[in-house]
């Protein structure tokens, strides 16, 4: 059994590249099917966020589940390559746990990648490739990032992406209450960026998104108002503050949008958030005049402000996760001995049925059970014992003693005086 994950996140690669091997939630089932589908694979997890793309799995031939991430996204393994982390077994493990309880994000110590790690384990196990190894991975690491953020205060504090936003709009603007702001999209990173910026009370809310009832369901909750995704475009104008988050594979505000809206705005500022991966913005829009754009890398930077309190809750973090690493590296040993205790168990049982069988047949020939008691516990020493002599009679001059050491410890046998 090999655990082994890969991939690329914040730290390894630039927004360029991890928009390039996104998986979006409606084909991640069948990117999984199609992984394992590869039988050196046997079972595999993937986790993709806006901060990175990774995948784990139960493999033993970790090459091939890398060259497979470049192929499925069309592109070339030498593109990945500079960008890609390879690691296995322990290092997996620890990443796992690290990445689960909030040390390896963009953010330290935010929540939200414990409940995406979650639903990547959903996925997996609906589309049949999550099995024993994983799965135990799994569960240990939602055991503990449960006790990292219950021990310690890496969750002290945290300033969350939303929160950025909103920093970053008071900035630019006296006061948010004097703005027209629209979400495009209506997931999860809209809805927290909807309840920051609601805060504040803004002049009008509003909300675009390709499925009408969701996004009326986000202005029912904030008092703003929906338009249907196709009139998006057209209401860029009348707003101050653009926030997009869908999960569009191709950008959906390009360049000559933003020229056409602020030559309307009679070049009046706007302010824009692009929080998807891909982006949802072109970023030839950046270079606009009276246009300040900011991406999921932007806001993390800002969100990474303040870290005092979290920072000093890495180390005992730490401490916990490297205990928990060396449990389940115990117990993953022991996994991997199991077909030997089985075999060992097996071929002792064939002995004892088998000089079992040759004393019940001289017990129905009539021969005295105590003597037949006697050879039967006879024949069982010898056999069980015959195995471990013969190593140590034929084993070589520098062996012997390892050899002898290891048997003492086995039997339990007090070394001679």
């Amino acid at each position: 059994m090999q655990i082994f994950t890969f991939g690329v996140n914040h730290q390894t690669a630039p927004l360029s590249v991890r928009e390039q091997v996104v998986f979006h939630a409606e084909n991640l089932v069948q990117a999984l099917q199609d992984l394992v589908g590869r039988k050196p694979v046997k079972e595999a997890a993937i986790i993709s966020t806006c901060n990175r793309t990774e995948i784990y799995c139960n493999t033993d031939d970790p090459t091939l589940a890398t060259d497979w991430l470049a192929g499925y996204h069309r592109l070339k393994p030498q593109q990945l390559e500079p960008y890609l982390y390879r690691l296995p077994q322990e290092k997996a493990v620890k990443h796992a746990f690290r990445v689960a309880s909030g040390l390896d994000s963009m953010v330290l110590g935010e929540p939200q990648i414990l409940g995406q790690f979650k639903d990547a384990v959903r996925t997996a196990e609906s589309a049949g490739t999550l099995g024993l190894l994983l799965n135990k991975l799994f569960q240990r690491t939602f055991s503990v990032a449960k006790a990292v953020r219950s021990q310690t205060d890496i969750g002290a504090s945290t300033v969350s992406m939303a929160s950025a936003a909103v920093q970053l709009a008071q900035r630019i603007y006296p006061s948010i209450a004097e703005q027209n702001i629209m979400f495009i999209g209506a997931g999860e990173m809209i809805e927290l960026c909807a309840t920051h910026f609601a805060a504040h009370h803004p002049r009008h809310m509003t909300f675009a998104n390709r499925t009408a009832e969701r996004a009326q369901h986000l202005a029912d909750r904030f008092l703003g108002r929906t338009i249907a995704l196709n009139d998006m475009q057209g209401q860029l104008p009348l707003h101050d503050i653009i926030v997009c988050c869908t999960a569009s594979p191709l950008p959906i505000i390009g360049k000559g949008v933003i020229e056409s809206a602020l030559k309307a705005r009679k070049h009046r500022p706007i302010l824009m958030f692009d929080l998807a991966v891909p982006r949802d913005i072109e970023g030839e829009v950046a270079a606009l005049d009276d246009v300040f754009l900011y991406t999921v890398d932007d806001l993390g930077n800002i969100a990474r402000e303040g870290l005092g309190v979290r920072q000093n809750a890495v180390s005992q973090a730490e401490v916990i996760i490297e205990n928990q690493v060396t449990d389940f590296m115990h117990w993953l040993g022991n996994r991997e001995l199991v077909p030997t205790i089985r075999a060992l168990r097996d071929a002792a049982e064939r002995s004892r049925r088998h000089e079992l069988e040759r004393a019940l047949r001289r017990l129905g020939h009539g021969d005295d059970p105590q003597l037949v008691l006697e050879q039967l516990s006879r024949a069982l020493t010898n056999k069980f014992l015959h195995p471990p002599s013969h190593a140590l009679n034929y084993a070589s001059e520098e062996d012997r003693e390892q050899l002898a050491s290891m048997l003492r410890r086995l039997y339990q046998i007090q070394p001679p005086e």
